[in-house]
């Protein structure tokens, strides 16, 4: 029996299989420093213990999508390491801060599985949960990627397509940040003057800034989460595959255009919930990611008096600037040059 890991393939997966992720990793301030080194986020709240404590908190927590990263990371060895593409996300919940010294683990459930007319690859579509060191869940999520089959002689399956919401119900929001002291809130520190009330359904903002991904930053990264696809290292296998060189990490992107959201965005702190996410197009080493966002939906969450919801749209895209907020044609086919369309909730002060 070899003692080396091969992955799972389509066939190895069945409904309701519960699979435990190695392995915890435990978060520390040299993981937060690599991940602003790779990508610049500047959000005050979770860039200075100072700032985070007089506001309320106990202290800087970890960047939203940092935690996510690596809950994520520890799926791949057992969903997608022979994986084609990551195809979305839905139903991603943030529930629980974490901080410097928390250790985080998953696992996940398989909830659907869908061959495809080719024979040779499926969707399988699997809920990750990931806890801290207390039990506490810190986030929740849905994903469904294309994997390979090893053995395409295999029995097909039934396919079983699981119902998913649309958007993150409001009242489950902001559980993960604690009530804030709103006027202990420094506008100038925090580096924007635009608070929740300030915006309106429909508005657009274009995020302005570019910025173009180097070969090693993005491996960099992905080593970070101790994300293992293939996909994303190995340049000897990949000059033979689809593209020919290795693609980004879907992530990467995700990141770059949270971190540029912050111009026209910047009070909009904590990333609570991810309502859907597609990845329309590839991304490669020497692209240049930009962003823009619309406003979609404001909630007031009635139970804080402190801070509120923006529901957001953010575009991001490759060597095209977003001036003109490119999008789709006709409300149908993407515009040439979009990477990614994220819809998500964030939580700013009132």
């Amino acid at each position: 029996m070899s003692k080396t890991n091969t992955g799972n393939f389509f066939e190895d997966f069945s409904i309701g299989q519960v699979i435990k992720h190695a392995t915890p990793r435990t978060i520390t301030t040299g993981d937060v420093a690599l991940y602003t080194a790779l990508y610049g986020p500047r959000f005050a709240v979770q860039s200075s213990d100072a700032f985070a404590q007089t506001v309320g908190m106990e202290r800087s927590p970890i960047d939203d999508m940092l935690v996510f990263h690596i809950v994520f990371g520890k799926t791949v060895a057992d969903v997608s390491l022979n994986a084609i593409a990551n195809l979305g996300y839905a139903d991603c919940r943030f529930l629980s801060a974490v901080y410097p010294g928390d250790t985080l683990s998953t696992t996940s459930e398989v909830i659907g599985l869908k061959e495809n007319s080719d024979g040779k690859t499926g969707v399988v579509y699997v809920r990750s949960t990931g806890i801290n060191q207390k039990g506490d869940i810190v986030l929740e999520y849905v994903r469904w990627v294309m994997v390979r089959k090893g053995n395409l002689s295999s029995p097909t399956k039934d396919a079983v397509v699981p119902e998913l919401p649309d958007c993150v119900p409001s009242d489950v929001l902001g559980d993960a940040i604690p009530k804030l002291n709103r006027y202990a809130y420094d506008a100038d520190l925090a580096g924007s003057n635009f608070f929740w009330d300030d915006y309106e359904v429909g508005e657009k903002i274009d995020h302005v800034d570019g910025m173009t991904i180097e070969e090693a930053e993005h491996q960099m990264a992905t080593r970070l989460y101790q994300n293992t696809a293939k996909v994303h290292f190995n340049q000897h296998t990949e000059k033979d595959g689809r593209f020919g060189r290795r693609i980004i990490y879907g992530g990467q992107v995700i990141s770059l255009a949270r971190a540029l959201s912050f111009n026209g965005l910047g009070n909009a702190f904590h990333l609570a919930a991810i309502n859907g996410g597609r990845h329309v197009a590839p991304c490669f080493a020497g692209d240049t990611v930009y962003a823009w966002s619309e406003i979609l939906e404001k909630d007031e969450l009635r139970m804080r008096d402190d801070v509120a919801a923006l529901r957001v749209r953010t575009i991001a895209t490759k060597d095209l600037a977003c001036a003109e907020y490119p999008y789709k044609l006709d409300g149908k086919k993407y515009v040439d040059g979009v990477l990614l369309d994220l819809d998500y909730w964030v939580i700013l002060p009132k």
